[in-house]
């Protein structure tokens, strides 16, 4: 697990709507050197990608200020005492929005994302130990208002995990 990195999309609210930034081939590959190693001097990204020192600081402050990236600290749960990871389907009756805003403001949940078949949500759940997800399950999402049902999807093992989108 790397212990820093780049998302090169908006976590906190990605709709798939609307006008998004721009992103040209050098913004990309700024971003793909920032994915490589979230600490590279702006001076050797600068040399890679064909431009100044500044001219890369501007950019990346541009893509920073735009949401299109983030350069965040990613830390593997397991070695901060969190052990158990679960994504858990959501059903809502009514609207959405009240009940994805009440998930977004719980610390356990990771990510919060709008869908379209078996579930009305999907969220990512990051907690200490068994008795903590069944907590947060049970009295804190089954409670919520507008909740009809849940199904969780407790994680064995994590294969795969990484922050490369869009640059592929």
């Amino acid at each position: 697990m790397h212990s820093e990195g780049v998302a090169s999309q908006n976590t906190h609210s990605r709709t798939g709507s609307g006008s998004s930034p721009t992103v040209d081939a050098v913004s990309l590959a700024i971003i793909e050197q920032l994915q490589e190693d979230g600490r590279r001097p702006y001076a050797a990204i600068g040399k890679a990608v064909g431009l100044s020192e500044a001219a890369v600081r501007q950019r990346v402050q541009k893509l920073l200020d735009q949401g299109v990236m983030q350069i965040v600290a990613v830390t593997d749960p397991l070695t901060v005492g969190l052990r158990r990871q679960a994504m858990v389907g959501i059903n809502v009756e009514g609207d959405l929005d009240p009940v994805a805003d009440a998930l977004t403001a719980m610390s356990e949940c990771e990510y919060v994302v709008m869908t379209a078949g078996s579930f009305d949500l999907m969220v990512e759940i990051v907690c200490e130990d068994d008795d903590h997800l069944l907590e947060v399950i049970n009295k804190r999402i089954r409670t919520l208002p507008g909740v009809r049902s849940t199904e969780s999807f407790v994680y064995l093992k994590l294969k795969k995990q990484t922050y490369m989108w869009g640059t592929r």
